[in-house]
């Protein structure tokens, strides 16, 4: 893949500045005991790691698993029907569940993830995003905690990706439309 230009829209610092925050905000929202972080894979992996490092600092110490969700598969319209590609391995019955995912946007993803854990018997499902693009929404959802309200740009880094690039930024940046390289992916890129 051909380099392109990224502007950083939140740096390394302040994204770390904010998971401590959150973590305190999920910690005094009663997400104390008996948590289970459900970190949605693949975008959502980085936030996840240092959310969790931060829950511990806040005196949480969370059990993790993970799930992989798609409504695109190979396209990059949403299908609007969302599918299981990954599941927990973990019960959710009784559990205080953490839904950790990188980018809230359509809503469809998260809404269908909350009602599984909730029939599956979870005591408790919080929703923790680093992005919530307001904007785009196709189903009435909100997160119960975010990190930053992003900009209806197309994002990379800190584990989201263009085509598999840019993941290990440590930073979130948007890709420039109109450089040399051509212009910069338009449209979703989360659920």
């Amino acid at each position: 893949m051909t380099a392109r230009r990224i502007d950083i829209l939140f740096s390394a610092e302040a994204i770390a500045e904010r998971n401590r925050t959150l973590a305190a905000e999920i910690r005094d929202a009663g997400f104390r005991d008996d948590v289970l972080v459900v970190a949605v894979l693949k975008g959502g992996f980085v936030f996840a790691a240092d959310l969790i490092r931060a829950l511990h600092g806040a005196g949480i110490s969370p059990e993790v698993d993970f799930m992989s969700l798609s409504s695109y598969r190979a396209g990059t319209e949403s299908s609007g029907h969302v599918t299981v590609l990954r599941d927990l391995e973990t019960d959710v019955v009784g559990r205080n569940v953490l839904l950790v995912d990188d980018i809230l946007e359509s809503g469809r993803t998260l809404a269908f993830a909350r009602q599984l854990m909730i029939d599956r018997g979870a005591a408790r499902v919080g929703i923790a995003v680093l992005l919530d693009k307001h904007g785009r929404r196709a189903v009435p959802f909100e997160g119960d905690f975010v990190g930053f309200v992003c900009p209806d740009l197309f994002v990379v880094g800190y584990g989201m990706d263009m085509g598999h690039a840019y993941r290990e930024l440590p930073y979130i940046g948007h890709v420039v439309a109109g450089d040399d390289r051509g212009p910069a992916a338009p449209g979703p890129q989360g659920e």
